[in-house]
């Protein structure tokens, strides 16, 4: 997943921050956009895509998060984006889909 972004030209800020209301699988940065990414990954998408996943609820907790993790860097004025990453199978078999701006 992180490759992911790297390849399209992002740094990675932080993987799998945790504090106590939660975590973030990924936060990367690029040209002053900081994007934070919620990954979900299925073995098939025998039940639809892995999006489907991100509800409203886990939508706002990933906001808060957002906000706690920048108060702690105290990061201001800065853009943000969420994204989701899908990740469908196993290993190199895996298909990886970023929905840029999911919420």
């Amino acid at each position: 997943m992180v490759d992911w972004y790297r390849r399209h030209g992002y740094e990675i800020m932080d993987r799998n921050w945790r504090c106590r209301a939660g975590e973030i699988d990924v936060i990367v940065e690029r040209d002053g956009l900081l994007v934070f990414c919620e990954v979900k990954t299925r073995a098939t998408d025998r039940f639809g895509s892995p999006a489907h996943a991100v509800n409203i609820v886990k939508q706002r907790r990933v906001r808060r998060l957002a906000v706690t993790w920048m108060s702690h860097r105290r990061v201001r004025d800065a853009r943000l984006r969420f994204d989701v990453a899908c990740v469908v199978g196993t290993g190199e078999s895996a298909v990886v889909e970023v929905i840029e701006a999911a919420f």
